[in-house]
């Protein structure tokens, strides 16, 4: 099944976001709160991405992320900016910044890889590589994720995860990220259950921070995966930039907050989305109180973003500026 607009093209309850962020923060002490449980806005938006990236919803939730003044106020949200009152002291515990001679490949302590070209569930054309020409750092402190076009007419990508290196259970993790554009093209910063392999999708459970597809260039799209609300009960929210604006134009944070019974999605530090156990369908489990990894990767067209066209230009590149991962204080 394909994701789409309703028939007239339009987004119900669209409000618009205005946000960037501007060159890498240092990186100290912040906190985040841990209000009490709420619900989150539930849309019949399907896909999985280990297993089965099949897209289909019907309707959106745009939220604003900041106007007027306290738009101003938050564009230059950082790392050491996220206190809320209330909150809770968080401890960074996991980083790479991706320092390192331009041409030289991810830190092997933190990051491997995902290699092949099995579609992966959505009919994905990309064949995905641990080349540098698919993931390298640029020496001015970025990862660079690149899709090529290749003279055969197929695609190389990459797939980064932590998997077997690093997993944690609550804290907040956020990457600044650039995606890349282009019809077909169709970036992520996800967290897959490090039971996975021995549970299954979707019992291991899927948390999209970042997902963005090339015909939709203004939408981020946050999303929580589990048994029974996967495939066509997916629960799903979007952040839109104005019509004059596109993620790839500029660095966006692509945040979450994780606590007991409660995930809390953020772009540049405001926070859009609140999934907690209210949110999901009668009778069914939560699952996001376990160890996740982290995954970074640029796929290739699919059922839902659509195959590249003749406007889809490449290379296209990701830039990914840091992933940092926090935990509260006991």
């Amino acid at each position: 099944m394909r994701c789409g607009r309703g028939p007239d093209g339009a987004l119900p309850g669209e409000q618009i976001a205005n946000n960037s962020t501007d060159g890498k923060q240092p990186v100290t002490e912040s906190t985040m709160s841990v209000p009490g449980a709420g619900s989150a806005q539930r849309l019949s938006r399907a896909y999985s991405s280990e297993v089965m990236k099949a897209f289909a919803y019907s309707g959106a939730f745009l939220f604003s992320v900041g106007l007027g003044m306290a738009l101003a106020q938050g564009v230059a949200r950082s790392a050491e900016e996220k206190t809320q009152p209330e909150g809770k002291k968080l401890m960074l515990v996991w980083q790479d910044e991706f320092e390192g001679p331009a041409g030289s490949a991810p830190d092997a302590s933190k990051w491997s890889y995902d290699l092949g070209a099995t579609g992966w569930g959505n009919q994905e054309l990309e064949n995905y590589t641990n080349a540098r020409q698919n993931s390298e750092l640029n020496g001015e402190g970025q990862l660079v994720i690149t899709a090529r076009r290749e003279a055969s007419g197929g695609y190389t990508s990459a797939r980064l995860k932590t998997e077997g290196k690093f997993a944690f259970t609550y804290g907040r993790v956020e990457a600044r990220i650039r995606v890349p554009k282009g019809q077909g093209i169709w970036p992520a910063f996800w967290m897959l259950g490090e039971d996975i392999k021995t549970v299954g999708w979707p019992a291991g459970g899927e948390i999209d921070i970042m997902e963005n597809i090339g015909k939709e260039p203004q939408v981020n799209h946050g999303s929580v995966h589990g048994p029974g609300y996967s495939g066509g009960s997916a629960i799903t929210s979007q952040v839109k930039l104005p019509r004059t604006a596109a993620l790839g134009d500029d660095f966006h944070v692509y945040g979450l907050n994780w606590s007991p019974n409660r995930l809390e999605f953020s772009f540049d530090g405001q926070v859009y989305e609140t999934v907690t156990p209210a949110a999901l369908p009668p009778n069914q489990k939560w699952i996001f109180d376990k160890p996740m990894f982290l995954l970074l990767n640029v796929a290739v067209g699919g059922q839902w973003p659509g195959n590249p066209d003749q406007t889809t230009e490449f290379p296209q590149k990701m830039l990914v500026d840091y992933v940092r991962v926090y935990r509260a204080e006991q």
